[in-house]
């Protein structure tokens, strides 16, 4: 194998399939990146976990393909720090690969490509076209309500429907609920697949800002993300997987508006007096056209307000700050709705703008102590 390209093109690639490789695996190819050369001019590099794999691909000028596995550390690092702006890559007998780049040059020893599992394929199935941008977006205003729960392996990952012209994902954990929901280019079959967490944030990675398409390509047993010159490949989850639709309260009691920004901000200045191992609650009580905040901690008090529109007649709820400042931040909109019943029931969070459907994000609430009493609101 003979090929030689731009070196930050190769630097590109290996960072984003080096994501995918096993820090320690019985299988030591797993611990490295497939390089493969082809006939037809590219450059494949290739990480791959079992879990999750990514390739990612390259123009190069190749007078010999093949291909060969590298320590993804090692050879990540050296082409990295390689000078110039060119770099090629020799692979002689005994499998020794040889990296040169200006005035430097390296020798590898790697192992057969043979050694290396091969990716699962999924295609011949449901190809879903969207936005690269969109699907971003909707992946960044989700991810933060997937849950960290081993014992409860199916929320660990985000569901995605898709039927007609709409695109849905939706994320949760047991403290809160992220929904997006977004319309398609085209029409696309009806489907519904979970697919885990931890390969959705690498997709937000490689997903491009730019206004080309990304295909997710559902299989059976495996979905694909692909934009650009690069793809992800993941499992797809399997369980029962709560319906949003009946977990999801469809009227509150009371219907508030506010701004985003004012709410988040008021939230996150009371949240300076909350000790990270109490994790003390802030307590919300919703009035005529004021909401106020209090926390009462080990370290302190604080006391806020922000500018509603309603009148929640002082209804008294406890919730995180934490899941609060997720939501908040996440949400897609200038002015919010909170929909609302009483101190059990969770907190639904859409759009101001009745017209909005793009989003739906509910927060439970959490007990409130005597401590967080307060006569002041």
């Amino acid at each position: 194998m003979k090929f030689s390209c731009y070196r930050d093109a190769l630097v590109s690639a290996a960072m984003t399939a080096v994501r995918a490789t096993a820090p320690k695996s019985p299988v030591p190819a797993l611990e490295g990146l497939l390089i493969e050369a082809t006939e037809r001019g590219l450059v494949r590099v290739t990480g791959y976990d079992l879990k999750t794999g990514i390739v990612s691909e390259l123009e190069a000028n190749v007078p010999e393909s093949g291909a060969i596995v590298l320590n993804a550390r090692l050879f990540g690092e050296i082409i990295r720090r390689l000078p110039g702006d060119g770099v090629s890559l020799s692979v002689g007998s005994g499998m020794k690969a040889r990296i040169e780049g200006g005035v430097a040059s390296f020798e590898l020893i790697g192992s057969p490509a043979g050694d290396y599992p091969s990716l699962p394929g999924t295609e011949g199935q449901t190809i879903v076209r969207i936005g690269a941008p969109v699907l971003r977006d909707m992946l960044s205003r989700t991810l933060f309500a997937v849950s960290s729960d081993e014992s409860r392996p199916i929320y660990m990952g985000a569901k995605f429907e898709t039927e007609g012209r709409t695109a849905t994902v939706v994320a949760l954990d047991g403290y809160h609920l992220a929904l997006r929901r977004e319309e398609l280019p085209e029409e696309t079959e009806k489907s519904s697949f979970i697919v885990p967490g931890a390969a959705l944030m690498e997709v937000e990675r490689i997903l491009s800002p730019s206004e080309e398409d990304a295909e997710i390509i559902i299989g059976e047993k495996h979905v694909t993300f692909k934009t650009g010159n690069t793809l992800l490949i993941s499992r797809r989850l399997t369980g029962d997987f709560a319906d949003y639709r009946t977990v999801v309260p469809q009227t509150g009691k009371y219907e508030l508006t506010a701004s985003r920004r004012e709410l988040f901000e008021a939230v996150e200045r009371v949240s300076l007096i909350i000790n990270e191992k109490a994790r003390s609650p802030v307590r919300c009580v919703f009035g005529d056209g004021t909401l106020f905040l209090t926390v009462n901690s080990a370290i302190g008090r604080a006391v806020d307000e922000c500018a509603v529109n309603g009148d929640g007649e002082k209804l008294e709820i406890g919730f995180s700050n934490r899941y609060l400042l997720d939501t908040l931040k996440a949400a897609p909109a200038d002015e919010l709705k909170l929909s609302l019943s009483d101190p059990k029931k969770p907190c639904v969070i859409t759009s101001g703008d009745p017209e909005d459907g793009s989003f739906l994000y509910m927060v439970l609430p959490v007990r409130l102590g005597r401590s967080e009493a307060s006569p002041d609101a």
